[in-house]
């Protein structure tokens, strides 16, 4: 199965959960009115679209509405459909990473429990299948077994692992491994952190204490910050998000577990909201699971009949 069968597949309860609750909405009503865009509003949110996008949706759709002279449910729901694509699309794919140096530097962050270490593997295994050499740095050392769990994932994608004892210096890592990147030419350095609370000072400490390490050792490469996002969690996963943005220089999100969730109206949400391209997204647990973000295919699979 190719990866937009997948796609297709694992938002499928996303698709059901907007374009299902759309369409019965406009069995109801022939005829455009603001009783039918009230429910096509309460659909969006319920939907995890997010209050916000949803009114900056209803009311282009109004717009619409108005300037094309639209009267029947099925012009409206056409225009509706084409603006939720405009918003996703956004002019471009979004999931291209800027791997223009060697070596380039991904930087992973996200709080626990959203598939932070997966999510490295699963990039590793895609970069080294596009024949990049990738150094993974266990940066997360608070966590019990996080740099044994990143070791399987290294092992499984062909990525090297550069790792200290239990309880190290984060900072101390980040050096090693990029000492090892320019020793070895590298193509790609990625660095796990630490996922404690997105409110917490410390952690916003850390990664810049990380960052600094990596601004002194690594001057010219290209950088990503890939923030991890877990979608079932929905609109949460927008609120880490803004949190995070306000501490960190956030070039792209990853969002796994879609597979999982009726939520994938985030992504959405997060187009409109937050102005931060999806980068990753997941749609399984195998290592094959997890490609580039390609906003057109999810747009075409979300309303594709």
């Amino acid at each position: 199965m190719g990866f937009y069968e997948k796609l297709k597949a694992g938002i499928g309860k996303t698709k059901s959960a907007i374009m299902g609750n759309i369409d019965r909405v406009m069995q109801h009503f022939v005829k455009i009115d603001e009783d039918m865009l009230d429910e096509l509003e309460e659909t969006l949110i319920t939907a995890d679209v997010g209050v916000e996008t949803t009114e900056t949706i209803l009311d282009e759709l109004r717009a619409r509405i108005k300037a094309e002279r639209l009267t029947d449910a099925d012009d409206a729901k056409a225009a509706l459909e084409d603006i939720i694509t405009g918003m996703i699309s956004d002019g471009g794919e979004g999931g291209e990473l800027d791997l223009s140096t060697t070596p380039s530097v991904i930087l992973v962050i996200g709080v626990n429990g959203v598939g932070k270490t997966t999510s490295i593997g699963k990039i590793a295994a895609d970069l080294t299948r596009r024949g990049k050499r990738v150094i993974v740095a266990a940066a997360d050392t608070f966590r019990a077994a996080a740099a044994d769990q990143l070791a399987v994932w290294c092992e499984r994608s062909g990525a090297a692992l550069i790792r200290q004892n239990e309880g190290s210096d984060p900072a101390a890592v980040v050096f090693d491994a990029a000492a090892a990147a320019k020793k070895r030419g590298a193509d790609v350095l990625i660095v796990d952190t630490a996922g404690r609370l997105h409110n917490k000072k410390n952690l916003m400490d850390e990664l810049s204490k990380i960052d600094r390490v990596i601004t002194r050792e690594l001057p010219d490469a290209a950088r990503e910050t890939l923030l991890v996002l877990d979608a079932t969690t929905g609109q949460n996963a927008v609120v880490q998000a803004k949190e995070f943005k306000n501490a960190a220089n956030i070039t792209g999100l990853i969002l796994t577990k879609l597979d999982g969730t009726a939520k994938g109206g985030i992504v959405i949400s997060i187009k409109g909201e937050l102005g931060i391209p999806v980068k990753y997204i997941g749609v399984g647990e195998g290592i094959d699971d997890m490609e580039p973000f390609n906003s057109r295919d999810f747009a075409r699979a979300l309303f594709e009949r």
